[in-house]
């Protein structure tokens, strides 16, 4: 499934879901290229003792996908890092405001969560597909609060377009179950009120984002179609593949 030749999860002391999204097999025999692409949940938290790490994966890009309001109330990334910072805000429906009864049937309730960023987030979706798609911005890091569903909507898209599978993609994104552990645990003792109530949120089946890909090419044909309605042209799909897979 993946040849591993560097560590996917990046430990670090105050952020707790952060990955490399590469070695996946690809479009062609290609695979998706190692530290050019990274996954994380919110880097406002990112401590001191990090610095040393995180400045060893040289990333240029961050794309933080939140609300103005999250970044108003949680804070951004910290400027020493001296990224160049990108709020490429994934609009959305509150999920607060969606009911899940004990009856509902979760991956189907989560997938449809995910169309509604694909939908009402076009334009975060779109910018931030453009930024990853550009060589001089990587290497990229994409994140939101906790990593799981505007990041791994992004991130779902990104790998879908270099042509892997969706086994793989959704296996990537089921990852995060695990990294939910510390974080809740964190979130209980500084911000309980974000998990209490809400612990449906913290979870990511894979069977979730095999029905959301299922979704978007019902609507749309393809994801690369879906990429072209959003905006996303010949070039930077080229551009993308190019500078994100390996050499044959």
């Amino acid at each position: 499934m993946v040849a591993e030749s560097y560590s996917r999860n990046l430990p670090f002391s105050k952020a707790y879901n952060f990955r490399d999204v590469g070695g996946y097999a690809g479009l062609d025999g290609r695979r998706v290229r190692w530290r050019r692409l990274f996954r994380a949940d919110s880097l406002h938290r990112m401590h001191e003792a990090d610095g040393e790490a995180f400045a060893a994966l040289g990333i240029r890009t961050v794309i933080d996908l939140r609300r103005e309001f999250e970044v108003q109330k949680f804070g951004r990334v910290a400027e020493e890092h001296g990224v160049d910072y990108r709020n490429l805000v994934i609009r959305h429906v509150d999920w607060e405001e969606i009911e899940h009864s004990a009856d509902t049937v979760h991956e189907r309730w989560l997938a449809d969560r995910y169309l509604n960023f694909a939908e009402d987030g076009r334009e975060g979706i779109a910018g931030s597909l453009k930024v990853i798609a550009d060589p001089a911005a990587a290497p990229v890091v994409v994140h939101c609060m906790a990593g799981k569903d505007r990041t791994g909507t992004v991130c779902a898209l990104t790998l879908s377009l270099l042509g892997v599978s969706d086994e793989d993609i959704a296996a990537d994104y089921a990852l995060t179950t695990e990294a939910m552990r510390p974080l809740t645990e964190y979130l209980l003792r500084a911000n309980p009120e974000a998990v209490k109530g809400n612990e449906h949120m913290f979870d990511s089946p894979a069977e979730a984002m095999h029905l959301f890909l299922d979704d978007l090419r019902a609507l749309h044909g393809s994801v690369e179609a879906y990429a072209k309605d959003i905006g996303l042209t010949d070039d930077d799909l080229h551009s993308l593949r190019s500078h994100l897979l390996t050499d044959l």
